[in-house]
C-alpha cells in the first residue's frame, strides 16, 4: 500500500522531504499557509543575503583605489534593489513549486492543525478539509522573537522581517542583539551608509564564537564607525519626538545607557511556530519553549510523526533543515535499513555573511580547552596568501583544529573573503574523518585563497 505522507510547512525541511519521499513512491501532501520555499527562508534569509551582497559590492567599490582603478561613488537604487530581491524570491519559489508538482506532490494551501494521531485539518481560502495520513512531518519553522518590552511598528521599530524589501535606508540604526543575525544587520546597514550602534549584552559580539573570530569582526566594525555598547541589555524601545521636531527611536538599557537613532531593529532570536498546531491532539510532546523534541531520526514522541527545521530545536540553519527533511524521507521509505548515516549536528558548517565573512565547523578551540581535550591548532593569515593580496583584501585567517595523535581534522574557523565557500573543505574533512595530511597532499589551485587551507594543515 502507498504510504500517505503529510508535511506541514513548505520550507527547506518540508520541500526536501516532499521531493525525496515522492521520488521514492510516497503519496505526499504538503500543507503551506504562506509561501512554498519557507517564510523564514524567502522572507528572511534570501532577502538579507541579497542586500548584504549589494552592500558588499558598495564596500568593495571603496577599496578599488588599491587595485589600480579610479574610485567612484556608488549610490543605492532602492527600487532596483527591491526588484532584485523580489525577482530572486520569485524564482526560487516558482522553481520549488514546479519541481514538487512535477513529482506528483499535492500542495494544500492553508493552516493546519491536528485532529487526531493520524488526521490533520486544513483551513484555507477554499474551505476546510481533513486529511488522513500514515506518517506526518511538522516543519512549520519559526518567526522573530518579540519581547514584552517592545512593540514593533514596521516603520521605525522593526523586526528582521520588516527590513526588506527596504522602504528606505535609515540615517541611523540601533541593532539590538549581537548574535549571527544582529552582526549581519550591522554589516548590511553600515555598508549602506547608516550610522550604526550595536547593543551587545556580553563583552564580545558573537558570544558563542571563537574570541579571535569575534575580534576581527569587532575591529572591522570599529573601523567603519560602528559604536559597540558592550555589557548592555536593552529593556525598552520607544518612539519619541526630538527637540527639532524629528522622530527618533530611543533604546534604553539596564545599566542606564540610552541610544538614540532614526530606527531600531530587534535581532534577538526566534520562536517556533507550533502553538496553533494542536500537537496534543496527535500526542506529540513539546518542551517549555514550544520546540518539538526529536531523536536522531527526527522522530517525535509519536513514532509516525517527525519534526524538522527550526521547530526541532536543533541548529536553525537551512542546510540542516534540508538534510533533516532528506533523512526523514529516507527513513519513512525504508532506506534507513541500509547503510544510514545519522545527522551529527556538531559537524554542521555555518557561516555569517558579514565583511569579512565568518565560517566554522566542528570542534571549536575554546570548547576543546574548556573540556580539557588535547588539540593541535594551526593558523595562517590570508595576508600570507598571494590571491588575498591580488584581491586587495588580506583580512582574516584560516584556523584548523586537529587531533595531535592521529592528525584527524576536528574542526576549523575561517575569517575572510569567501569563507562560506572555503569552509566546505574543512567540513568535508570533519565529516569524513580525514587527516590534515589529506588536505596538505591535495593539489590545490594557485593562486587561490584555498592555499591557506593547505598551509594551515601543515
Amino acid at each position: 500500500m502507498t504510504t500517505r505522507f503529510v508535511i506541514i510547512g513548505g520550507g527547506p525541511a518540508g520541500n526536501t522531504a516532499a521531493s525525496y519521499a515522492a521520488r521514492l513512491g510516497a503519496k505526499v501532501t504538503m500543507i503551506e499557509r504562506d509561501v512554498v520555499g519557507g517564510a523564514a527562508h524567502l522572507w528572511d534569509c534570501i532577502p538579507s543575503k541579497t542586500m548584504i551582497a549589494t552592500g558588499g559590492a558598495m564596500s568593495f567599490s571603496k577599496r578599488i583605489g588599491g587595485m589600480g582603478l579610479e574610485q567612484s561613488d556608488t549610490q543605492v537604487d532602492v527600487q532596483a534593489l527591491t526588484s532584485r530581491i523580489e525577482g530572486i524570491k520569485g524564482h526560487m519559489r516558482d522553481d520549488t513549486t514546479e519541481l514538487l508538482e512535477s513529482q506528483g506532490v499535492r500542495l494544500a494551501r492553508g493552516s493546519a492543525r491536528f485532529v487526531g494521531s493520524h488526521r490533520v485539518q486544513v483551513v484555507g481560502a477554499g474551505g476546510t478539509e481533513e486529511i488522513e495520513f500514515d506518517a506526518a512531518l511538522v516543519a512549520t519553522g519559526s518567526r522573530p522573537r518579540i519581547p514584552e518590552w517592545c512593540t514593533p511598528d514596521g516603520d521605525r521599530i522593526l523586526t528582521t522581517r520588516d527590513c526588506y524589501p527596504p522602504k528606505t535606508f535609515p540615517e541611523s540604526m540601533t541593532v539590538v542583539g549581537s548574535g549571527v543575525t544582529g552582526v549581519e544587520f550591522v554589516h548590511m546597514f553600515s555598508s549602506f551608509g547608516a550610522k550604526v550602534t550595536l547593543v551587545v549584552s556580553r563583552q564580545q559580539v558573537l558570544p558563542g564564537k571563537d574570541p579571535e573570530v569575534a575580534a576581527v569582526l569587532e575591529d572591522d566594525f570599529l573601523t567603519r564607525g560602528v559604536k559597540l555598547l558592550k555589557g548592555a541589555r536593552a529593556t525598552a524601545i520607544e518612539r519619541v519626538l526630538a527637540d527639532d521636531g524629528s522622530e527618533q527611536v530611543v533604546v534604553s538599557c539596564d545599566d542606564g545607557r540610552v541610544v538614540r537613532s532614526s530606527h531600531a531593529v530587534l535581532a534577538i532570536g526566534s520562536v517556533p511556530n507550533t502553538e496553533e498546531l494542536d500537537l496534543a491532539a496527535a500526542g506529540v510532546e513539546v518542551d517549555a519553549g514550544g520546540y518539538i523534541p526529536i531523536d536522531h531520526n527526527c522522530v517525535t514522541s509519536q513514532p509516525h510523526i517527525y519534526a524538522a527545521g527550526d521547530v526541532s530545536g536543533k541548529l536553525p540553519l537551512s542546510s540542516v533543515a534540508s538534510m533533516q527533511g532528506r533523512k526523514v524521507a529516507e527513513r519513512l521509505m525504508g532506506l534507513h535499513a541500509r547503510e544510514h548515516r545519522h545527522l551529527d549536528y556538531d559537524k554542521a558548517a555555518s557561516a555569517i555573511f558579514t565583511e569579512p565573512e565568518i565560517a566554522d565547523v566542528g570542534l571549536a578551540e575554546a570548547e576543546a580547552f574548556a573540556s580539557g581535550r588535547k588539540i593541535r591548532v594551526t593558523k595562517v593569515p590570508f595576508s600570507a596568501t598571494p590571491k588575498a593580496l591580488i584581491n586587495n583584501d588580506s583580512r582574516g585567517f584560516v584556523k584548523i583544529i586537529s587531533d595531535p595523535a592521529t592528525g584527524v581534522v576536528l574542526g576549523g574557523s575561517i575569517v575572510g573573503r569567501h569563507a562560506a565557500e572555503l569552509i566546505s573543505v574543512i567540513a568535508l574533512a570533519v565529516t569524513a574523518n580525514l587527516k590534515v595530511t589529506d588536505i596538505v597532499e591535495s593539489l590545490l589551485v594557485h593562486p587561490a585563497l584555498s592555499e591557506a587551507l593547505a598551509e594551515a594543515s601543515e
